[in-house]
């Protein structure tokens, strides 16, 4: 592993380039001794920079779940990030693309947690009661650290790249409809991009949120009450561009739209 001032380096350095918008060097070519656990020792420093600027913590994300995405991105198992406050947006926002850099739009569920989850044994059922509610979102992505040759140890260090989300649709109740069966359906300026079913994301999407409890207790960390989860996407990334409008449907639980300008 790297050293624990070259830890706070690159996280400093991150932080930077989210506040200049330009995207730093591949970690993985200027470290190639890097590893994953420096990569989430790298994203701790970056997220208590963040609560010490004012942000305030209210999830994560997982990434990676899907078939779909691990095939678009080259890269083989889930990661995971911090969301804050100011991250979180409802159906119906316009986005200034110019605030993202290489800005992409996954389609995903988010879990809203009423309980505690506590690793290392979490499993689903432990998820589906601890779970208030699961409501359709979208995730737009963004880069912190060059994207062409990209490795899990770059995207985990860049907060698993989120740039947003985005909550919509009609919330329900785990036990209320087979989550498994949430089908989603995405579009770019009218015309559909990408579709996928919620059993992509490890086969059920609180799959993905146990996988979380698990690995956080690894890191002496938690799921607490009252977060929100975003359990990955189960389409691949689309990409926006400015102007563009997005859509996306999820049959009886409601659609979302947003815009970048």
């Amino acid at each position: 592993m790297l050293d624990h001032e070259t830890h706070v380096k690159i996280a400093d350095e991150l932080h930077q380039a989210n506040i200049d918008r330009k995207p730093v060097p591949l970690l993985t070519k200027r470290y190639p001794d890097m590893v994953v656990e420096d990569s989430y020792a790298i994203q701790k420093i970056w997220a208590e920079r963040q609560v010490e600027s004012g942000r305030r913590k209210v999830g994560h994300k997982i990434g990676l779940t899907s078939k779909a995405m691990q095939a678009a991105t080259g890269i083989d198992e889930p990661d995971y990030g911090v969301i804050f406050d100011d991250q979180v947006f409802e159906s119906g926002h316009v986005f200034e693309w110019k605030q993202y850099t290489h800005p992409r739009i996954e389609i995903e569920l988010a879990f809203v947690l009423k309980d505690d989850l506590r690793g290392p044994n979490v499993n689903i059922f432990d998820v589906l009661r601890a779970t208030e509610y699961v409501t359709p979102a979208l995730e737009v992505l963004d880069a912190h650290i060059e994207m062409e040759g990209r490795t899990i140890t770059d995207t985990i260090s860049d907060n698993a790249a989120l740039g947003a989300m985005v909550l919509g649709g009609t919330p329900v109740k785990p036990d209320e409809i087979d989550l498994r069966w949430v089908g989603g359906a995405l579009w770019r300026n009218n015309e559909i991009m990408e579709t996928g079913l919620s059993a992509g994301i490890l086969g059920h999407p609180a799959n993905g949120v146990h996988w979380l409890a698990n690995r956080l207790a690894g890191h002496d960390d938690y799921l607490a009450a009252g977060e929100i989860i975003l359990a990955g996407s189960f389409t691949r990334y689309m990409w926006v561009h400015e102007g563009d409008t997005v859509f996306a449907e999820f049959g009886p639980l409601g659609s979302i739209g947003i815009q970048f300008d």
